[in-house]
């Protein structure tokens, strides 16, 4: 027997009574609730659910504040953007003794290929500010020997060497371990500010002035792909920089058409809804015709681009052998990327027109359910507003995190440890300050004479910069924590306003005042909890996911099939587990919105809900995703089609007020992508609606069996497809 339960019609507990509306399904798929016969809509009367959680939420968000107020106070974001040496001073900075120096050299360059520049956004070795960078092979030991004959070497290698030091016949160990010189220079080019191996291929050979190999200060043997593998590692961190600026002027000039063609994608997307709602039949009809003439078109355009740079030098080169590159227009100059595009839209169009056959009768179901939607969000019309509710509080969230993370990767401090040629040196290596080293006791102590303050290390000594890993760890946690909660909330409020539509007797008349904001306030004030339980869970999984990705791009060069299978079946795991939970917490919310329970018992109950109704869901809650996603795909790709005809200036009208840009593929990208996102904004309320209504449709059946004393709720029309007695089911 069901507990008491509170509903909008009744102050008082009503007992609940035996009310099971069909045949017994069976103990695998649960045994029908026995619901109150006098249940008309969402419960108001509620207590609040999963209040352990709902606590340990608020300190994470409390603890999130006090990280990133931690953060900023340690941090400097100009270490990212701009090259600093050891000593923390900006190279080429005006004002200072760097002036001159705008260019960052590193004296071991090899230790820029450690994986923990990624976190410390710094590589593990002493750097300095030059004018220029080297351009030959050199060891300080060959140095040495020239220099006996002649001064011109010292003088080209003393401009790579600490500022100040001037001592040639310095022996070898000593200068290496004060680190006054580098142990040798290889040939280099600037890249945005920073001395990097010239590395090209000739005939596929990777070489560094013509040498495939070269001995360092001790006399190994090196290969110069360690070069390449160390540039790669330094690149990855600054090579945004440039193609962020390009992209940024990009922006500049071409955002007024960005914003026309977002207005167009919104305009689109409010005509859809309206037709939607009147010809709902008709309207997704034209979507699945124009999505498939828009994929023909494409198909078309790739046919003739074959056909027609078909003699281009240079066309037949691999993907693989061009390799990552930043200029998007590299790849469309090949028959291989023309032959991808072409073979994915053709399976896509033949995807399309195989569902569209096999499904067309369910078609007609669906259809039915979403003009049932479209006059419940016609009376409710603030639920299209909500998105933009959630698409500022993501934004809120993105920026936030993105800006604790850079303040805690740059908040490394450079250490220096006194290093004493006396072992009984009682501060050696001991943390010191090279400013103020000469001027302490120090260097006047017997024991420690001859002791220096050299560069030892970025960190710090601190508990914040020994857990720095693990606080980037938690910065991404608790960032997925709020991104799935902030969604959780937006499909609990859509939930509670949708049902309280479908429960009204007499529609739109028995629909409680501002049904939304009601709904609302009861996700925010009792089930706080619920919606953070749910988004913890699918949180550490994405994170597991993260890590599995970050583990696959680290395993990419290793020789191991059995660790690679092994991470490609957790990977595939992982993102099935997430799928499922996804969609479970979504019908879990919609219970949590109608009953006001608990996390998991909403979720155990919507879980035997939709297995007693397993066909139910397989064929309309489905198809209706389809159909929806159909007409996102046919307003982006529509406003798409009208900015490569723009940016491209094939429109005769605007050909002279179009910009010219870096890269087109910019504006048109940031266009669909936008105009996909307004399509999902509204689209996504509609899909929200017919889950709604597809889970009260299930219980509807239920808990009543349409006599007068317990009528259905559904309307005629939508009772009529899906009532149970159609034998399509």
């Amino acid at each position: 027997m069901a507990p008491h339960r509170y509903t909008s019609s009744s102050s008082a507990a009503v007992q609940a009574t035996p009310v099971t509306g069909g045949a017994h399904p069976g103990p695998f798929y649960g045994e029908p609730h026995k619901f109150d016969p006098f249940f008309r809509g969402p419960v108001h009367r509620r207590r609040c659910t999963d209040v352990l959680c709902c606590l340990i939420f608020i300190v994470a968000i409390l603890s999130y504040v006090a990280l990133g107020i931690v953060a900023w106070l340690h941090g400097d974001p100009r270490k990212v953007l701009h090259p600093t040496n050891s000593y923390g001073e900006f190279c080429g900075q005006k004002g200072t003794s760097n002036e001159k120096r705008p260019i960052l050299f590193y004296f071991n360059i090899l230790k820029c290929a450690n994986p923990s520049i990624l976190i410390h956004l710094q590589c593990p070795t002493t750097q300095i500010c030059v004018s220029k960078c080297p351009d030959r092979f050199a060891t300080y030991t060959e140095m040495q020997l020239e220099h006996k004959l002649s001064n011109t070497s010292w003088r080209y290698y003393r401009q790579f060497c600490k500022h100040g030091f001037n001592n040639p016949g310095k022996p070898v160990s000593q200068v290496l371990r004060d680190e006054d010189c580098p142990s040798m220079i290889v040939p280099s080019r600037p890249f945005l500010q920073r001395c990097l191996p010239d590395v090209i291929t000739l005939n596929g050979t990777v070489t560094v002035a013509n040498k495939t190999r070269f001995k360092d200060a001790l006399e190994t043997p090196r290969h110069v792909t360690e070069l390449q593998d160390a540039a790669k590692g330094i690149r990855g961190l600054v090579d945004t920089r440039a193609l962020g600026v390009k992209i940024a002027e990009d922006y500049a000039k071409s955002w007024p058409w960005i914003v026309v063609g977002l207005l167009i994608s919104l305009l689109f997307s409010l005509i859809f809804i309206v037709l939607l709602r009147f010809t709902a039949g008709l309207m997704l009809w034209i979507t699945i015709i124009a999505v498939m003439l828009l994929v023909a078109s494409a198909m078309c355009y790739c046919s003739v681009v074959l056909t027609t740079r078909g003699h281009n030098q240079g066309y037949d080169v691999s993907l693989a052998e061009v390799g990552l590159q930043t200029d998007l227009k590299v790849y469309l100059q090949l028959r291989e990327t023309w032959i991808i595009l072409l073979a994915s839209l053709g399976v896509t169009e033949v995807s399309i027109l195989l569902i569209i056959v096999i499904m067309r009768r369910r078609i007609k179901l669906a259809i039915a359910l979403l003009r049932e939607a479209s006059k419940a969000i016609g009376h409710i019309m603030s639920t299209l507003l909500y998105p933009i509710l959630t698409l500022i509080l993501l934004t809120v969230c993105l920026s936030y995190w993105a800006v604790t993370a850079v303040y805690l990767a740059s908040s490394d401090d450079t250490i220096y440890k006194v290093m004493s040629p006396d072992v009984s040196c009682p501060y050696s290596n001991s943390t010191c300050n090279p400013e103020t080293f000469n001027r302490s006791n120090i260097s006047k102590e017997t024991s420690c004479l001859g002791s220096q303050c050299l560069f030892a290390f970025y960190g710090g000594e601190t508990p914040y910069h020994r857990y720095m890993l693990l606080l980037q760890i938690s910065n991404l946690l608790i960032f997925l924590w709020l991104v799935n909660f902030i969604l959780a909330l937006q499909q609990c409020t859509l939930a509670g306003t949708f049902s309280s539509y479908y429960w009204a007797k007499r529609k739109p008349e028995d629909v409680p005042p501002c049904p939304m904001f009601s709904s609302f306030n009861r996700a925010i004030r009792y089930h706080t909890g619920s919606l953070a339980f749910g988004a913890l869970i699918l949180s550490v999984v994405q994170l597991f996911q993260i890590i599995l990705k970050y583990l696959e791009k680290k395993l990419k060069g290793i020789d191991n099939s059995l660790s690679r299978f092994i991470l490609c079946c957790l990977t595939c795991c992982f993102w099935c587990l997430e799928k499922c939970l996804r969609y479970m917490n979504r019908n879990a919310y919609i219970m949590v919105a109608i009953y006001g329970k608990n996390f998991f018992e909403s979720a155990q109950q919507a879980f035997f809900l939709l297995m007693r109704n397993m066909v139910r869901v397989a064929i309309v809650d489905r198809v209706t995703d389809f159909l929806l996603f159909l007409g996102k795909v046919m307003i982006s790709g529509g406003v798409g089609a009208l900015a490569v005809l723009l940016f491209s200036r094939k429109i005769p009208l605007f050909q002279e007020q179009v910009p010219y840009l870096n890269y087109y593929e910019v504006p048109i990208m940031t266009t669909v992508a936008g105009a996909y996102l307004i399509a999902h904004g509204f689209f996504g309320v509609y899909a929200m609606c017919v889950d709604t209504f597809f889970l009260c449709f299930c219980d509807d059946l239920e808990r009543n069996d349409g006599s007068s004393d317990k009528p259905f709720l559904v309307s005629l029309e939508l009772r009529r497809i899906l009532g149970k007695s159609s034998r399509s089911w």
